[in-house]
């Protein structure tokens, strides 16, 4: 079966793209590292792949805050980003992708691509970079997530994680569509702040998908676990067959195919 293309778009900053595309190529993807400004010059498309991915770093050094710059020319450039989602194709946000799809409005939904969220500084007032538990939302549609369990654990690193809403009601919405895809936790799954919530994203909100399940966008870094034995207590891990990361990426993979 013919592996599908993944379009690793970049910019000036973006530093987890060789991570990221390794990541996809170990599942059976091609994946391909794109700067954003061959796209705006035609000589790349979007039409062209089956998974987006937007990676993690800090596109434009967050001059003028986390993602803002990218989003701004995610939805400027991409004018086709719209209908890639509407047929379904797999659009992965990690950490800084995850600030641009939400500055872009494409996370949460919105039918008019409204920004309704956004980041601003961890509470910790400092960068956080560790490992978090999660509990994933098993009543969400999220292809990403396919036959994980629901208590994960993922490495963080940000600065500008704190996940904010633009009033109650679009926090009641989200619970109420199942765009929670998941939440950080203790190691028994209760919802508790810091430590355990590294930045005091409202409701631990560690990432957001779609209604339909094809759109992801999350804190934590998959591409950082896609071996056991980059777990820190990897010895112990000997229920997992395989790395959480790695079967994001492969549930993408195999859904583009």
């Amino acid at each position: 079966m013919k592996s599908p293309k993944i379009l690793v778009l970049r910019a000036a900053g973006t530093n987890c793209e060789l991570e990221t595309a390794n990541a996809f190529a170990a599942v059976g993807g091609k994946p391909e590292l794109v700067h954003i400004s061959e796209i705006k010059a035609g000589k790349k498309r979007l039409m062209d792949y089956g998974v987006l991915v937007i990676p993690g770093g800090f596109s434009y050094g967050d001059d003028v805050g986390a993602g803002r710059v990218l989003a701004n020319q995610v939805r400027h450039t991409l004018t086709d980003l719209r209908q890639f989602v509407r047929l379904g194709r797999p659009v992965l946000g990690i950490c800084n992708g995850f600030q641009v799809l939400v500055k872009a409005g494409i996370l949460p939904h919105s039918n008019n691509f409204d920004q309704t969220a956004s980041f601003t500084v961890n509470d910790s007032g400092r960068f956080e970079a560790r490992w978090v538990h999660l509990r994933l939302n098993t009543q969400s549609s999220c292809l990403f997530f396919a036959g994980l369990p629901e208590m994960v654990e993922l490495p963080v690193a940000h600065a500008e994680g704190k996940l904010v809403v633009k009033s109650p009601r679009h926090l009641e919405e989200l619970k109420k569509n199942k765009s929670i895809a998941l939440q950080y936790v203790t190691e028994d799954g209760k919802l508790m702040g810091y430590p355990h919530n590294p930045n005091g994203s409202i409701f631990n909100i560690a990432g957001l998908t779609n209604p339909e399940g094809n759109v992801l966008g999350l804190m934590p870094h998959p591409e950082r676990f896609i071996e056991i034995h980059q777990h820190p207590n990897w010895t112990r891990q000997t229920y997992r067959k395989q790395a959480v990361g790695l079967e994001i990426f492969k549930n993408a993979v195999s859904h583009a195919r």
